[in-house]
């Protein structure tokens, strides 16, 4: 059958031999182009644009090397799927470059406290935080003391014929190794079955061989260290420590706001937060909260989103 010669024409493509070679347009390919050929500008301008006097370059190169060694040669990146792997590196790509360009990605923290006259645990965040060091003070002794446990824990394994080699386990911000760090290396050798399962919870749970934690900062050590440090202080996830009734305190003492929407906050503790944002007047925020392989939850970024009102508050802090 011949093809118009309109169609013939738009379809068609001369080969370096001669020959001509016709075929319907792949819309797909040219979107695929005009996204490539976007970032691409975008890239560029970011690099041109960029402020690179504060930047320490070794770090910088040092800390570029660890990103890719985390994205491209961890084992368990073997079991994930391409698709999944290129969104992520996608994400984690346009969101740098919306930082660099308009600034759009702020500083955060998140502090792990734990209120011990109600007995649970209490998650800080900090928001806009214009001196890191003031927070840095709080939280290092945190991060030391959850390392040395850390290290207890696999003595304690290694004399019960785990033979964890500490050296080889991942570290946040390459310096501190988590429980998280522990069970990864002990599920990729066969030591354990998964992640979070019944090991898990019989070991690090329960009255387990390594169910011991340390002290951590009261709440309102962590929330007086977000405000000192010039930023906002938001109450974490409610829903998962049902920690409600501490709100109306940390309130008094300059709580900016709540977070709602999260994996764990369900129906009835939304209505609970809500209640709460419009009693004392605090802001409404929400996140994915995502932890990669280290949760034991599957939650992607952007999964949860702010809340507009949130973000409003939080830019207009900034500016």
């Amino acid at each position: 059958m011949l093809l118009p010669q309109r169609a013939a024409q738009t379809h068609a493509k001369r080969s370096r031999n001669g020959k001509i070679k016709v075929g319907a347009v792949n819309r797909s390919a040219v979107v695929l182009k005009i996204l490539v050929s976007v970032l691409l500008f975008l890239t560029v301008y970011a690099f041109w644009s960029f402020d690179y006097k504060e930047i320490q370059l070794g770090e910088a190169i040092a800390a570029t090397l660890h990103n890719m060694k985390t994205v491209f040669l961890e084992p368990k990146l073997s079991t994930d799927t391409i698709q999944n792997v290129l969104y992520q590196l996608l994400v984690t790509f346009c969101l740098g470059i919306l930082s660099t360009i308009f600034g759009a990605v702020l500083a955060g923290i998140e502090v792990s406290a734990y209120d011990y006259k109600n007995g649970f645990r209490v998650h800080m965040l900090g928001y806009s935080i214009a001196r890191p060091e003031v927070t840095e003070c709080l939280v290092h002794p945190t991060l030391e003391a959850r390392h040395a446990n850390s290290l207890r824990q696999i003595e304690i394994l290694n004399r019960h014929g785990y033979d964890i080699d500490a050296d080889r386990l991942h570290r946040a911000d390459g310096k501190y190794i988590y429980k998280q760090h522990i069970m990864d290396d002990l599920v990729q050798r066969g030591k354990a079955p998964e992640m979070f399962g019944t090991f898990y919870q019989t070991v690090f749970k329960h009255g387990g061989i390594c169910d011991f934690d340390i002290r951590y900062p009261s709440p309102l050590e962590a929330l007086r260290a977000i405000k000192d440090a010039g930023g906002l202080a938001v109450l974490a996830h409610s829903g998962q420590q049902q920690n409600f009734c501490i709100i109306p305190e940390l309130a008094k003492q300059g709580l900016d706001g709540l977070e709602l929407n999260h994996h764990v906050n369900h129906a009835k503790d939304h209505t609970i937060i809500r209640r709460y944002a419009e009693e004392y007047g605090l802001f409404l925020t929400g996140g994915s909260d995502f932890h990669g392989r280290y949760e034991g939850v599957s939650v992607n970024v952007g999964d949860y989103l702010a809340e507009p009102g949130g973000v409003r508050a939080i830019l207009e802090g900034v500016s």
